[in-house]
């Protein structure tokens, strides 16, 4: 599995149409325009009748796709079908891709770093927002009259992108935020006041080192945090009191949390890279090939050749 880049995502969007290469990656790539940009979708994907299937990798930057027609996202190990209409909030975190399923394609989709968005005056961590945690929903169905609100906001944005006015990338940050609180208010969240507790923070505050570790994105890079009492003593927490509070909150104990993240993240290193057992093994904290290729069978039924394979 590749790792793409913002720069690799122009160089692709050069081959496909008649951007100039040099004018993304060499006079623009370090000020705001290298780090954000919003494509039509039927200009983007299509020439003709023919489609440009997008390829499953992990990105380095952050994409929201506004997608009209039928359409199937894969992200991590789901499959999810978009009937009409629907939005994608994709985050480096987690490898993806959508396959259109016909010819009728529509919508629009911007990119942006996260460097972008923390110009914002703000002060906000992108990574911080619940449509952007591990619990959150990554793809949403959308009826006509949502689908048309959001089309307005990307209209706007592909605007003022090619504007003169001299704070644009201000007011761009502004309609992405604008975007990300509306996919948020797709699926209603509890209000704070209910759901702030010690146990809640103290629930959130695992998932966070927990995914923090992942992605693995090359094999100088090991996790740190396997066990749960890994996980207490960086909370400062007795592990028993971590254990309870999971199993009110998630109904999963830590083991069976971590295990099954680590679990998930093997099975994408088997299927998207060609890196030996060995060295996945080592990357996700086993000090024996045998050690793992255990822990992978009780979690697949497979041994890790065999899921490759």
């Amino acid at each position: 599995m590749n790792t793409i880049s913002i720069r690799d995502f122009y160089k692709e969007i050069c081959t496909k149409t008649d951007f100039n290469l040099d004018y993304f990656l060499d006079s623009k790539s370090t000020n705001d325009l290298g780090q954000f940009n919003v494509f039509d979708i039927a200009k983007f994907y299509y020439s003709g009748n023919k489609t440009s299937e997008m390829t499953y990798n992990r990105r380095t930057y952050y994409k929201i796709s506004l997608i009209k027609g039928k359409n199937k996202v894969e992200y991590a190990d789901k499959t999810v079908s978009i009937e009409k209409q629907g939005i994608l909030f994709a985050t480096p975190k987690i490898p993806y891709r959508y396959i259109p399923q016909g010819k009728e394609q529509a919508g629009f989709f911007c990119v942006f770093t996260k460097e972008f968005l923390s110009k914002s005056k703000t002060g906000l961590v992108i990574d911080d927002l619940p449509i952007y945690q591990p619990t959150s929903d990554f793809v949403y169905q959308l009826t006509h009259q949502e689908y048309q609100k959001i089309e307005a906001i990307f209209r706007k944005m592909s605007d003022e992108l090619s504007s003169d006015y001299a704070f644009k990338y201000d007011l761009l940050r502004n309609y992405v935020l604008e975007l990300i609180h509306t996919g948020q208010k797709l699926k209603p969240m509890e209000s704070a006041s209910n759901t702030i507790n010690a146990a809640s923070r103290i629930s959130s505050l695992f998932i966070e080192l927990l995914e923090r570790q992942f992605p693995i994105e090359n094999v100088a890079q090991t996790i740190q945090l396997k066990t749960p009492t890994d996980f207490a003593n960086a909370l400062g927490i007795h592990i028993n009191h971590l254990n309870k509070v999971l199993k009110e909150t998630t109904g999963r104990s830590t083991t069976e949390i971590v295990n099954g993240r680590i679990a998930e993240e093997a099975k994408i290193l088997l299927k998207q890279t060609q890196w030996n057992v060995s060295e996945i093994a080592y990357v996700l904290g086993f000090d024996e090939v045998a050690h793992f290729s255990n822990f992978f069978k009780k979690h697949t039924t497979l041994s890790p050749l065999k899921y490759r394979n």
